[in-house]
């Protein structure tokens, strides 16, 4: 009698301290996923001093929940040769977020796509300021095309 309970207590405490580890584990994994989620994405604008579209880009990432580092340059001509940004893709200033750029006003849409593909690409420009992307005033007038860039070379990553 003595070893049948022995042993149902045995089975018993064997259950416990599992299914005690294996909600850990669970809710472990829970907690990590959240704190990916729940945490700002790191970037950082390359801008000039100045320029109030470039602040409101800024301000649009931040209102985003992007953590931005605004780095001021006299000319941001260092930082579009760095990531070999050609002229006709260059805008008012340069993001970086993780292993890839975002030149330009690009819109949210965007970059969740993105982030989300992971495609393997130096970054993405929406060139010249075009009026009311992010940080820009006024209603979107038509189409905006955002170009992938491998490089140098260039082609279009999505229109919106």
């Amino acid at each position: 009698m003595f070893l049948k309970n022995s042993l149902k207590s045995t089975i018993i405490l064997i259950l416990f301290v599992s299914l005690f580890y294996t909600y850990n584990f669970v809710t472990d994994k829970k907690g990590a996923l959240a704190n990916v989620y729940n945490n700002k994405l790191n970037v950082e604008v390359f801008k000039t001093p100045s320029c109030g579209c470039c602040y409101g880009y800024v301000l649009f990432l931040e209102k985003e929940k992007f953590n931005v580092k605004q780095t001021d340059m006299r000319s941001l001509h260092s930082i579009k040769q760095k990531y070999n940004i050609p002229v006709e893709m260059q805008s008012c200033h340069t993001t970086i977020i993780g292993k890839y750029f975002i030149e330009g006003h690009v819109p949210l849409e965007a970059i969740n796509k993105l982030l989300k593909e992971q495609p393997s690409i130096d970054g993405i420009a929406l060139p010249g300021m075009p009026i009311g992307t992010p940080g820009m005033p006024g209603k979107k007038e038509e189409p905006y095309v955002i170009y992938q860039l491998i490089d140098g070379k260039f082609s279009v990553f999505m229109t919106i």
